[in-house]
């Protein structure tokens, strides 16, 4: 990663995985996933991967781990799943997958859509770490994506450096 907003030099490598079951048919077109694409790119991340796939929560799980354990990557980014629909089971994938959460993240990210939306409080995203990944659930409207990523961009540099053992300036 290039110099960070939060002025942490870092590099890394992420991956966009996008939750929904009707895009990963090809029912409705993927939004949420180029969005957050971006989202990290501006981070100055190297984006490894990107994937579609659909709301079960054991193929959501695994795809965490193996982004983590065997992709390499140091975030991993979602998009989908965290409201309140019968099918969305993203939290509950991510805290199956996590060591330890990373709940400032997710706070900073509702709080951020309060001004845009009377249902900001319905987001059940989550955010933690998987040994030297930060797991990141976002939203899958790409407004909102925007709206929370902006939230936690600044501090986002600075936790992959701390995870990675790099020296931080706080």
């Amino acid at each position: 990663m290039s110099e960070g907003r939060a002025g942490d030099a870092s590099d890394g490598r992420a991956a966009v995985i996008t939750i929904s079951t009707s895009a990963s048919r090809g029912d409705r077109e993927d939004t949420g996933g180029p969005a957050l694409e971006s989202f990290a790119r501006g981070l100055g991340v190297e984006v490894v991967g990107r994937e579609v796939i659909p709301d079960e929560r054991e193929l959501i799980e695994g795809r965490l781990r193996w982004w983590c354990d065997e992709g390499g990557c140091e975030l991993l980014l979602t998009t989908g799943g965290t409201g309140f629909g019968r099918y969305d089971v993203t939290p509950e994938a991510t805290r199956a997958v996590i060591d330890r959460e990373a709940p400032g993240l997710a706070e900073a990210m509702r709080a951020a859509s309060r001004e845009h939306t009377r249902h900001w409080m319905l987001s059940r995203a989550v955010a933690g770490i998987r040994e030297r990944t930060v797991i990141v659930n976002f939203p899958g409207n790409p407004a909102s994506i925007e709206q929370a990523g902006a939230a936690i961009a600044g501090a986002l540099p600075h936790a992959l450096a701390l995870l990675a053992g790099r020296p931080t300036r706080h």
